[in-house]
């Protein structure tokens, strides 16, 4: 798997950080002689990294005849302009986001990476034990008012007839900083990105609300994988065999970050943790998030999810549809059916 960091001056790029990877994720043997190549755009702390290290250091993909050529980015909306600028072939990103851009008539397709998400987080001692209970207190939510998490909780508590909107006292932030206000007990409770409610879960905190039971609380027979695999309709049509190679590898690469204590004491250095306790618990999680259905049963529950985030969020957050659009997933065609 040959790496390399790539700039396309012009491009919508310019303005975004690229630095080379190529020591990081260097191959030890030669690539077979007709290997294909992907151009994958990657953040170097998100979970992605830590399956692709896997992937190359048990030569999955040159296994496979596939090169894979690396670029990251230090934002993931760098990585969505990458994609839509052709500057890369494939990301990690968010399934709304795909589903609004269908809905403005982008053509890109989506295949299920992770169900990982937050949960709204407490200390250890708080007087908080329930949904109910965050009424008349402070939540803060990462990301603003129109993050899927929090639709999703609203949704959730709304069946429950909790209007937090109106009944919590609510605070917006980035995740970083939402996690340092829930240290500092400026706030009651949190709902954050899953991999700081990991951190704050191996400081002493505790899961007042898991994201994952709201989900299937709402209706939908298992979470949705709300994170993905990314890549555009022009290329899946001219290298479907590709795709389906490189999803068979993540496959492989899953399978042994199940089973294998020993393969996480080697991606830990990627991982950026400073304890046990924090290494114990992002390995738990994304064990967790690894999506082990098949697409349809997926695309099924995504759709119930769509309709009610498109009640709350309206146009705002979905786009002009109501619907998610039957073209979204991707469907290999011997990998994940």
């Amino acid at each position: 798997m040959a790496v390399m960091a790539s700039r396309r001056p012009g491009t919508l790029l310019s303005a975004a950080v690229f630095t080379a990877v190529a020591a990081w994720f260097a191959w030890l043997s030669p690539l077979p002689a007709r290997a294909e190549t992907v151009r994958i755009g990657i953040q170097k702390t998100g979970s992605f990294a830590w399956q692709l290290d896997v992937i190359r250091r048990h030569g999955f993909a040159r296994d496979a005849g596939i090169d894979i050529a690396l670029t990251e980015f230090a934002s993931p909306d760098a990585g969505k302009l990458a994609l839509n600028s052709g500057a890369v072939d494939l990301i990690v990103s968010d399934w709304l986001w795909v589903a609004r851009e269908r809905a403005l008539g982008g053509k890109l397709l989506f295949y299920p990476y992770s169900s990982g998400v937050g949960a709204v987080m407490v200390r250890s001692d708080s007087p908080l034990h329930r949904l109910a209970d965050l009424r008349g207190h402070v939540l803060a939510v990462a990301g603003g008012p129109l993050d899927k998490s929090w639709l999703i909780l609203r949704a959730s508590a709304l069946r429950e007839g909790i209007d937090l909107k109106r009944e919590a006292t609510l605070q917006y932030g980035a995740p970083p900083l939402i996690m340092e206000k829930a240290k500092q007990s400026g706030i009651d409770a949190s709902l954050n990105f899953w991999n700081f409610c990991a951190r704050l879960e191996a400081q002493g905190f505790r899961q007042l609300v898991d994201m994952r039971s709201v989900e299937t609380g709402l209706g939908l027979a298992q979470p949705v994988a709300l994170i993905g695999f990314v890549f555009s309709e022009q290329f899946a049509e001219r290298h479907h065999e590709l795709i389906d190679r490189f999803l068979a590898v993540t496959g492989k690469a899953n399978d042994i970050m199940t089973t294998s204590d020993a393969e996480w004491d080697a991606i830990r250095p990627l991982m950026q943790v400073d304890d046990d306790a924090t290494f114990e618990v992002f390995r738990a999680r994304t064990r967790e998030g690894m999506p082990r259905r098949p697409v349809a049963a997926e695309e099924a529950d995504a759709r119930a999810l769509f309709k009610v985030l498109a009640e709350l969020g309206g146009t705002e957050l979905v786009g002009p549809s109501t619907e998610l659009d039957a073209g979204l997933y991707y469907h290999p065609a011997v990998h994940g059916e």
